[in-house]
């Protein structure tokens, strides 16, 4: 006996629920998805039921929430898992196919979605020097100085090297607490020489930032590696998915917090610092010099179980399943199904603005 096709009325008056993705059809219901906005709301929906969970992980929504939220998020190319055991490495590059391999990526991203949306307070995410475009006196006068900020008992400070054109530019590299780091503003406090006649500020006129991570073969896992100090600074050693626009510095012996236009998503963990513009003639050899005293980069390093992974075409967002890569990663970290997303993030309230 053929079987008839139940319409959606007769559903309804059977008391059984009527799913809308089958009501409205792929493409509006996409629409629908797509103003989810929230990463508890997100998976809530795929706790609804197997239809549902499908079409989440099939348009890949999770992954246009943090495309939404931080478009940088496109530099990533691939999503990989890393893990201390050789064989999940190799059972992984054969297992995750077509909808699994979808659905350990909806996965991951609903992690950094989770991540990248949670409230935070903001804090200074410098991690070490990396280096500095030129300095007058090494080691008196390194990069290292702008990370202390007591000057009570002596003046420590960052002194580039002088030059008779002021247009020539100088930068400071500064590694951040995590490969993936959101940054909301830069600090920055220029030298009032008190040890000078007059108390001159030697500050830059404009400063610009980029936000990026070092090209291989330099990249270490773990940190910013250089042959050379003139690759400390060379830009061709970097990709940088971020650049600000200019910001104008003020001739005043202050912190001067400097705002990104809007939250970024650092990938790869390294910020550089362009001064652009000196002011101040020397009048102990006639040079023009920059000196800074002390740098913050204010934001919020993200959880360490992801990483950034670039190689020669592409960069690749790593997930870190035991792999302890840093003293403060747990050995086993969490690997949640799709239940346990609900569970969690489910239950959160919706996020309020940091």
């Amino acid at each position: 006996m053929e079987r008839r096709r139940e319409s959606p009325a007769m559903a309804r008056e059977e008391g059984r629920g009527l799913d809308f993705l089958e009501s409205l059809g792929p493409d509006i219901s996409a629409t629908v998805f797509s103003l989810l906005d929230d990463p508890a709301d997100l998976a809530r929906a795929t706790a609804v039921s197997r239809s549902w969970r499908r079409f989440v992980i099939a348009n890949q929504f999770s992954k246009i929430l943090c495309l939404w939220v931080y478009p940088e998020v496109s530099n990533f190319t691939r999503v990989e898992l890393s893990s201390i055991s050789s064989a999940h490495r190799n059972a992984g590059s054969s297992a995750f196919a077509g909808l699994e391999k979808l659905g350990r990526d909806h996965r991951v991203y609903m992690h950094l979605s989770h991540d990248l949306l949670s409230p935070y307070d903001p804090k200074d995410c410098i991690s070490c020097c990396v280096g500095a475009s030129s300095t007058d006196h090494l080691p008196e006068e390194a990069i290292e100085n702008t990370l202390e900020h007591d000057e009570e008992w002596r003046p420590s400070y960052w002194s580039s090297g002088g030059q008779k054109d002021p247009a020539v530019p100088e930068c400071l590299i500064y590694s951040l607490q995590s490969e993936l780091c959101l940054v909301d503003e830069i600090r920055i406090r220029p030298l009032k020489a008190f040890f000078r006649y007059g108390h001159p500020i030697y500050s830059a006129k404009h400063v610009r930032f980029r936000l990026g991570y070092l090209k291989p073969p330099h990249w270490s896992e773990t940190h910013v590696y250089v042959q050379s100090d003139a690759e400390l600074t060379d830009d061709s050693n970097y990709v940088w998915t971020y650049t600000s626009p200019e910001f104008p510095m003020l001739q005043e012996n202050v912190m001067q917090s400097f705002k990104l236009p809007h939250s970024v998503l650092c990938i790869g963990g390294v910020v550089k610092i362009e001064l652009l513009g000196r002011v101040h003639k020397d009048t102990f050899d006639g040079l023009y010099y920059i000196c800074v005293s002390h740098v913050q980069i204010v934001g919020k390093p993200l959880s360490e179980d992801f990483g950034v992974a670039p190689s020669k075409n592409d960069v690749v967002l790593s997930y870190y399943l035991d792999y302890r890569r840093f003293g403060g990663r747990s050995q086993q970290s969490t690997w949640l199904c799709d239940e346990d997303l609900a569970l969690r993030y489910g239950s959160r309230d919706r996020r309020t603005e940091p």
